[in-house]
């Protein structure tokens, strides 16, 4: 474990979120915004997006990158929350990562038309997010993904986050939580990390560990599942084994994080 993590680990109680934060209007807008897709909206029961938004303070004027936006399910609430007075970037690898952001703004460039794309990581030739444009920076089970690329690879995206940041500025994680008891050879294949991995990985590339959250907890995740995190919906690895029972667990147990970068 990396020797700052630990102290931070150690600090948890100060950090953990006493109590789901209170909703802003604008987020829980966003959050029910009739453009958003059903079985986007079938989801929130486990994503929790409206208090995870406002427990990473994410403003309507604020300029939010959101990097790795997948399948694009927080674009449906980030476009219309940022809209008006602030903006919003999908970050992802750029010839195959934002193909569903894409296919939104072509789909209703009214809602999403103004959605900014960039490569992360941007390579020569390619836009990316300006060095200390964001106010806000978010990645929903992505840590993970990087990780199979070694640590170094992981270390690498955080420092890229790092740099897209003003001074004060935040970063919010969601991720696949594995408990700290657990082999650390378990992150190589099972879609799950330890806490104290992702705050090491953030930590190293400067950043401050603001709060901690069990917004997106389920106690009934073992994480120890034969096919990893895909086991569990939404991805149902074994399709029709034991479907009933994986259902009844619902999604994995999550780590919600927010980060600052030092003024």
């Amino acid at each position: 474990m990396h020797r700052l993590a630990c102290s931070l680990l150690l600090a948890a109680p100060l950090l953990v979120a006493a109590s789901t934060p209170n909703v802003p209007a604008p987020i829980a807008a966003a959050v029910a915004a009739p453009t958003r897709t059903a079985a986007n909206v079938a989801r929130d029961r486990y994503r929790h997006p409206a208090q995870t938004l406002a427990f990473f303070g994410v403003k309507p004027g604020d300029t939010v990158v959101e990097v790795w936006p997948g399948g694009g399910w927080y674009t449906e609430i980030l476009a219309p929350l940022t809209a008006r007075a602030g903006a919003y970037y999908a970050a992802g690898p750029w010839e195959k990562g934002l193909g569903a952001v894409r296919a939104l703004q072509a789909k209703d460039a009214a809602t999403y038309g103004k959605v900014r794309l960039a490569a992360f990581p941007a390579e020569a030739g390619q836009p990316g997010v300006p060095d200390g444009s964001a106010d806000v920076v978010l990645t929903f089970r992505n840590v993970h993904n990087w990780r199979f690329g070694g640590e170094d690879r992981a270390r690498a995206m955080f420092a890229a986050m790092y740099r897209m940041l003003k001074p004060g500025g935040t970063l919010g994680v969601v991720e696949h939580r594995l408990p700290e008891s657990r082999p650390s050879a378990a992150e190589e294949k099972s879609g799950y990390m330890k806490p104290s991995s992702v705050i090491g990985f953030a930590t190293a590339a400067g950043f401050k560990l603001a709060g901690r959250s069990e917004i997106n907890a389920n106690p009934k995740d073992s994480a120890d599942w034969p096919e990893g995190v895909w086991t569990l919906p939404p991805s149902y690895a074994l399709k029709d084994k034991d479907r009933a029972r994986y259902a009844a667990i619902g999604e994995s147990d999550r780590m919600t994080l927010r980060f600052v970068k030092p003024r």
